[in-house]
């Protein structure tokens, strides 16, 4: 049994299900929800974060109320020593916020948001001289995240949350199924 495998045992798999759903959980609910003593989970969430496990903790933030309503992916072709220059630059613009080496038709898949198709036009223009492009705008996300599983889970439908449709917007969510 490695170190990890000590870290994620069920109890550990449980708690990084929970602050998956909710990150700003108290450590007594946390104790509560997996059935351990509160010093105990504050212990055991610590080594996770210590081990690597849990890599931080962030806010889900509406990037069409920030100004950002345009999202879109863009597959980028680069060659030889610009690869590194390229990975450099993109690092450096505040629109992408996302930005990934991959194998394929491109070397890289960024993720940018942009307040409109204008600026997302004279992003794409300042990689020119870098690049060849493809972009594809995102019309909707019916799943943004979703949580890591146990690898022994066989499918996401079998995790304990159900999707359930908002009425007053017409958004997908999450929310916690009740435990029968």
């Amino acid at each position: 049994m490695t170190h990890l495998d000590r870290q994620l045992d069920e109890i550990g798999w449980k708690i990084v299900a929970e602050l998956q759903q909710d990150a700003r959980i108290s450590y007594a609910e946390l104790a509560r929800r997996v059935n351990l003593s509160t010093p105990t989970v504050m212990e055991r969430v610590r080594r996770l974060e210590q081990c690597g496990i849990i890599t931080g903790y962030h806010a889900e933030i509406d990037l069409a109320k920030v100004g950002l309503p345009v999202v879109a992916f863009v597959g980028v072709n680069v060659v030889g020593e610009m690869v590194k220059r390229f990975a450099t630059f993109a690092q450096q613009r505040p629109e992408v916020m996302e930005c990934h080496r991959v194998s394929g038709a491109e070397c890289f898949v960024l993720k940018v948001a942009v307040g409109s198709v204008a600026d997302l036009e004279g992003l794409l223009d300042s990689f020119v001289p870098y690049v060849s492009i493809r972009t594809s705008v995102v019309l909707s996300s019916p799943l943004q995240h979703a949580n890591i599983l146990k690898p022994e889970t066989p499918s996401r439908s079998n995790f304990p949350c159900e999707i359930r449709k908002q009425s007053d917007d017409s958004q997908y969510f999450r929310k916690n199924a009740q435990m029968a």
